[in-house]
This record gives structure tokens, sequence and C-alpha cells, in this order.
């Protein structure tokens, strides 16, 4: 159930590496959606699920509220698992596409990641900072892909809230 289809010209990249993408992933640009709106110091973290799936903790933090909100759901490759083509759920049967359409297929370092149609869309980095070349590379492809990159929303990464610390050690023993 869910929306788990391909944007038009978007093209999951090919030889994606599960192992390589596991791990911390920063925020670096968004497009607006309820369900981010406001929060910044956002990631993603992604590990392996005993299922074989993959674990999706996303967390950032609403000023507004004072705290710290998390999201955690499971992902499963809706095709090979050579492809950046997943799906994602955190709502129950419900699942949504999540498609890698641009990757450091080197180090990776960066990657382009939309939903199943054009309202979604990411920057994801490594580190909170991203190179301003990559990032304009990015916003390139993702213009050229049909993605209204003059509404994306740049995530504050500066200095971390004041419990910022206890929400990491949370993270981290929850890791």
């Amino acid at each position: 159930m869910g929306c788990v289809g391909v944007p038009e010209n978007v093209k999951p990249v090919e030889n994606f590496n599960l192992e390589k993408y596991l791990g911390k992933w920063y925020e670096i640009a968004r497009l607006d959606h309820s369900f981010e709106r406001g929060l910044t110091h956002v990631t993603a973290f992604y590990s392996l699920r005993n299922d074989g799936g993959v674990k999706v903790l996303n967390r950032g933090y609403s000023a507004k509220a004072g705290s710290w909100k998390e999201a955690e759901g499971k992902a499963y490759f809706v095709k090979e698992s050579n492809l950046g083509y997943l799906k994602v759920s955190f709502f129950g049967p419900f699942y949504g596409s999540y498609i890698v359409f641009g990757l450091d297929h080197e180090n990776y370092q960066y990657s382009l990641v939309c939903g199943p149609n054009k309202s979604y869309l990411w920057i994801l980095a490594r580190s909170p900072i991203m190179n301003e070349d990559i990032k304009f590379t990015l916003m390139e492809k993702a213009t050229a892909s049909g993605f209204d990159t003059s509404k994306l929303i740049f995530v504050d990464h500066g200095k971390p809230p004041n419990n910022a610390n206890s929400a990491n050690a949370k993270s981290r023993a929850a890791d």
C-alpha cells in the first residue's frame, strides 16, 4: 500500500551499495513538509533490520517546542538491492518511495533523494556542511529532473540546542 512510484525524469542510481549507505546522514536541504516543518539539526540514521530491511531513524530539533522530534521507520528495496529504489514506512502499512537519484558512488559522502512525486526532495551529506560546488551540482540535477529547487529549505546545523548532548547520548544508546 502507499505510493511507491518513481517521478517522471527521475532514475534511481545503479550499483547502489546499501552497506556503504548505512549510517548517519545530515539533511542539507529539503522541500517543505509538515512532518519536518521548523526542524533544525535534522539527521537520518540507517541501520540493518533483522528481517533484511533498513531501520530508519529521523531526528530534528524543534525550537518552537524546545525539544527533539524523532520518527522511526523501516525501508525495503522495491526491486533489485543494487538499485537506489526503496519504499519506506513510518505509519503502519503505508509506504512511500525513497529514491536515491544522485550519489557519490566512490565515497558515499552525499546523496540526492526524492519521494514518489516532485514535492519530496532531500540533499543529504555525511557532514553538516557540504561543499558549495557539490551542492550546486546536486541542485542542478534536481532542477533538470523537474524539481523546484527555488523552494529548498537549507537546514541549520549551527550551534546545537542546549539539550543536544542528552539527545545525542540517547541516540548513541539506541544505535
